[in-house]
């Protein structure tokens, strides 16, 4: 369990490089589906442009959503961009370098199969073999036009008795597959140069408002992260007091059947801290509503001053004179362990 815990914790301490990983096995997915793939064309002039431009094009989509789906950063930011400012001002800059990085990855699979294809040629001889004009070649120029249509939509058939051994065939597909593989060179090449004029070209740029852009994403990413582990620690430590009041206002029943209950002071003392002041389900639904509508400000000077939700609570006894802790630290320890242990003798 401990293995688990360690993997889980390092998944999210580095979610990027994780999540490069999984873009690249996404991308080696995509290759190794097409070549397993058994591409078919329908040699039907009604059909062939569209199932060609299908396979080319349809696959890469359900990739792309796949890579926004499996990427975290995607919906932290949509909340970002969603949420109310409320005390915390948005920072645009900070939404557009999480898009951006999150579009980066997640094309990195569509772009693959694309090209894949191109480089292949199947797909685009099956969808524009129809187009071809019939005059460019010797064994379609003396037949009738729909003849030669019907002719040239069998050209992806290499099996069809009439094309086995047509020569015009053979050109078209010649003809089709340059064109398709030049294409897909000239996109592999084009992307090549851009990914370099952006790695070479960035220094040229601010790099201190690229430095901050990164610092809040990865901030955002972190904070959501602690928020959920809280509420979840939050959760438990609740659930186990409203398990121990349920089972404390039960004691006439459980007596008569002999069970010995754990105290409820017992063993939970590390939870004091994060359930004291929230005592039920409306606390609980107003502090999450707070912190989605009013975020506290990213200003650690002002951690003293407490927030209008924390200021509802009944102060603790220790709590009544802020300079008492200032003066007498070491007398204000005493009084909260005198403070607890009191509290377990009355229980």
């Amino acid at each position: 369990m401990d293995r688990f815990r360690m993997i889980f914790q390092y998944f999210q301490s580095n979610s990027e490089s994780v999540m490069n990983g999984i873009c690249g096995l996404l991308a080696l997915a995509s290759v190794k589906m097409y070549t397993s793939f058994d591409f078919s064309c329908p040699c039907l002039p009604q059909y062939n442009m569209a199932y060609g431009l299908g396979i080319m094009f349809v696959p890469p989509i359900i990739l792309f959503l796949c890579g926004l789906i499996l990427n975290r950063q995607s919906l932290v930011m949509l909340e970002e961009w969603r949420r109310p400012p409320g005390r915390r001002k948005k920072d645009l800059a900070v939404v557009r370098y999480m898009c951006s990085s999150i579009m980066q990855r997640a094309m990195a699979a569509p772009v693959v199969w694309i090209i894949v294809t191109l480089l292949d040629a199947k797909c685009l001889i099956c969808a524009f073999s129809g187009s071809m004009d019939p005059q460019k070649f010797v064994g379609f120029a003396n037949v009738s036009t729909v003849q030669a249509q019907e002719l040239l939509a069998k050209v992806p058939c290499k099996d069809d008795e009439l094309m086995r051994n047509n020569t015009s065939r053979k050109a078209v597909t010649r003809y089709l597959r340059c064109w398709s593989q030049a294409l897909g060179w000239s996109i592999l090449l084009i992307l090549i140069i851009a990914a370099f004029l952006a790695r070479w070209l960035r220094p040229c740029f601010n790099q201190a408002t690229l430095l901050q852009a990164r610092h809040w994403s990865n901030y955002i990413d972190i904070e959501q992260k602690i928020f959920e582990e809280t509420c979840c620690e939050h959760s438990r430590l609740f659930a186990h007091k409203c398990i121990l009041h349920f089972f404390e206002s039960m004691q006439q029943e459980i007596k008569l059947h002999s069970f010995s209950l754990p105290r409820e002071g017992e063993g939970d003392e590390g939870g004091e801290d994060l359930l004291q002041g929230i005592t039920d389900q409306d606390q609980v639904n107003k502090l999450l509503k707070t912190w989605y509508y009013e975020k506290p400000p990213l200003d650690v000077s002002q951690a003293h001053q407490r927030h209008p939700l924390v200021r509802e609570r009944s102060p603790l006894p220790w709590a009544d004179n802020t300079s008492t802790h200032s003066k007498f630290p070491q007398h204000t320890s005493v009084i909260k362990k005198r403070y607890f242990s009191m509290k377990r003798v009355q229980k």
